[in-house]
Formats: C-alpha cells, sequence, structure tokens
C-alpha cells in the first residue's frame, strides 16, 4: 500500500480529484465499450447496415475524444510530479506503452473513416487502406488494453453509481455524469450533421453497382469505426 511522504497530511479535495478522473475514465469507457458492441454488429452485414455503421462510427467521436482527454490529463499530472498521482500509481508497464498507441490508433480510424465520407467510393485510395490498416492495429491494442482495465473500470464504475453522495467525491459526480453526456450528445450532433455527407457510400445505387462490379470484395467492411 502507498502511503505519503513524512510530513505530507492527506488532501481530501486532491485525493478525490485523482479518483474522480479515474471514475470518469472507467464509466465513459464502459459506454464505449456497448456503443463499439454496436458498432461490431454492424459489420456483421456491411451492406445492408452501411447507413447505421457510419451513425454509429461517428457517434464514437465524442465519447472516444472524452477518453482522450481524462488518460491525458492523468498522464501529465503523472509525469509533472502532481503528488496525488504519484501515489496513485502508473498502470502496468505493458498498459502504459500501449496507452499511446491505443489513443494515436483510435485517431487514426476515425480521422481515416471521416475523410473517407467525403472522398468517396470513387476517389477511396489511400484514406481506405490507412483506415483498415488503422483498424488492425487499433483492435489488437484496444483488445489487450481493455483486457488490463475491464475489471478495474467495472468496479469504478458499479460504485460510482451506487455511492452515497455524501463525500467529495460524490458530490461532483453531477460533473463526471455530464461530461459522459456531453460527449455522447457531441457524437450524436456530428453523426446527424455528417452522415448525410454519406450518401454516395450509403446509397442503393452504390449497394447496386458495387456487387455488380465486383466492388463487394474491396467494400470497406471498416468504413467509419
Amino acid at each position: 500500500m502507498r502511503t505519503r511522504p513524512a510530513g505530507m497530511d492527506a488532501d481530501p479535495a486532491a485525493d478525490a480529484g485523482v479518483e474522480g478522473n479515474g471514475r470518469l475514465t472507467a464509466v465513459n469507457g464502459m459506454v464505449l465499450l456497448v456503443v463499439l458492441a454496436l458498432e461490431g454488429v454492424t459489420i456483421l452485414s456491411i451492406r445492408q447496415m452501411i447507413t447505421l455503421h457510419v451513425y454509429i462510427g461517428l457517434l464514437l467521436v465524442g465519447p472516444v475524444l472524452l477518453k482522450c482527454a481524462t488518460t491525458a490529463y492523468r498522464f501529465a499530472r503523472y509525469y509533472s510530479r502532481s503528488l496525488p498521482y504519484v501515489q496513485k500509481g502508473p498502470p502496468h508497464v505493458v498498459l502504459r506503452i500501449l496507452g499511446p498507441v491505443v489513443l494515436l490508433s483510435s485517431l487514426a480510424v476515425l480521422g481515416t473513416g471521416i475523410g473517407l465520407i467525403f472522398t468517396g467510393p470513387v476517389h477511396r485510395e489511400p484514406l481506405l487502406t490507412l483506415h483498415q490498416s488503422a483498424f488492425i492495429v487499433w483492435i489488437a491494442a484496444t483488445g489487450v488494453h481493455v483486457l488490463g482495465h475491464i475489471v478495474q473500470a467495472g468496479k469504478a464504475t458499479w460504485h460510482e453509481l451506487r455511492d452515497p453522495a455524501s463525500t467529495p467525491l460524490t458530490r461532483r459526480r453531477r460533473w463526471r455524469t455530464l461530461a459522459v453526456a456531453g460527449a455522447l450528445l457531441a457524437g450524436v450532433a456530428l453523426a446527424t450533421t455528417l452522415t448525410p455527407a454519406a450518401h454516395a457510400w450509403t446509397s442503393v445505387r452504390y449497394q447496386h453497382d458495387g456487387h455488380r462490379d465486383g466492388d463487394a470484395v474491396t467494400y470497406p467492411a471498416t468504413l467509419v469505426r
């Protein structure tokens, strides 16, 4: 168990801030798992569910950016030697190494996916290849990341939902809830705004012509992820 250096008194507010960051990251991560599962279902029948695939992929942008922000904040506070974050300690070394890979590959998958919306099927290369390559890196790194954090994230989420609102930590719960809800709403707004721009991919004509011309062989199974 980590202890404070001699002469250092506990700072409940600072400790609550560390734990609050952890809970926000955990709850948002669990939300991401649910949305990613829905996105995965669309891949099973990509041509029939391409519109939903694009919409959910765009919706993911909000929660992914929130996850990047909370993780980067903890990273910055730890390496700037903030005492509460130092005492909490870093993740396992493997997870620390994979963290930047998960972050960068997530942004690469989303960024190239959004780019594909605007280039359309005709001018899809090289973005499609970059998108698919980034997805392969992302799914491998994220799989290990999830396995390494799922138990801790589940416990933190349970405590966030069940703990009574009587401590500095739980009194700030409303702000964490607003952050998660705000990220989802931002994703919904982005998806609602940009999905119509993907008409070249989602049109019945493209799906029919692509299948007839043999284009279904190279049809992007992960158009927006």
